[in-house]
């Protein structure tokens, strides 16, 4: 992975620089107008954010159940990105919501329940820095939660009323809506898979730096 560390930068550089092109290029959404253009963002955001979710459950789970440390390393950091992203999903989506629906935030189902999952990563985060003894294994607990949770979210549009676009959008973009809007996502899960591989690397070297730190004391 060390070896395509750089390329792989290289390209996700390219493809931010090349993204608003991209989204300039697209066709302006007929009631919405330049303000849909956010959605470029706003969409992707959430699809990082949904697989750092997916990759923090799927680790706490081999965390939990064969207490391996690597995969410990790996839930920790998806974590993280997966709080990095969603917030970025919870910036953009009130700049849209502004202008398209008069106020910054609704709390309906689509909406709160969004938040609610940024902020059980969140607790992630601060079980596993102040939770003291055994914060690894609660923490995991919490990641296996909010990776349940976040189906829910997904389909919240399509189960109760709510003012947010239902699944169904994507699948209906116009032909130039719909290349700017995969090169974006692919734009976002190649970064997402960037930090993901920085992050776990730090992890590692945290972690044996605190083996070495026991073994001085002992």
């Amino acid at each position: 992975m060390r070896r395509l560390f750089t390329p792989l930068a290289i390209i996700v550089t390219l493809m931010f620089a090349y993204a608003p092109v991209m989204i300039a290029n697209a066709p302006y959404e007929s009631t919405m107008g330049l303000v849909q253009k956010i959605f470029y963002f706003h969409v992707p955001s959430w699809w990082a954010m949904g697989a750092g979710v997916l990759t923090c459950g799927v680790s706490s789970a081999i965390f939990l159940f064969r207490n391996r440390p690597a995969a410990d390393h790996l839930a920790y950091s998806a974590a993280e990105l997966a709080v990095l992203f969603g917030l970025c999903g919870l910036v953009t989506g009130p700049l849209w919501a502004r202008k398209s629906w008069g106020v910054w935030w609704q709390w309906d189902a689509r909406l709160t329940m969004a938040l609610l999952l940024e902020l059980v990563f969140v607790s992630y985060l601060l079980v596993r820095k102040y939770g003291g003894p055994g914060s690894d294994k609660l923490a995991a607990a919490v990641g296996l939660f909010g990776t349940a949770v976040a189906p829910f979210v997904y389909v919240s549009v399509n189960i109760w009323r709510t003012v947010h676009p239902k699944t169904s959008v994507v699948p209906t973009l116009q032909a130039g809506m719909f290349g700017a809007f995969w090169f974006c996502s692919l734009t976002f899960m190649l970064l997402f898979a960037l930090l993901l591989t920085l992050r776990v690397h730090l992890e590692q070297r945290r972690a044996e730096l605190d083996r070495l730190y026991l073994a001085e004391e002992e």
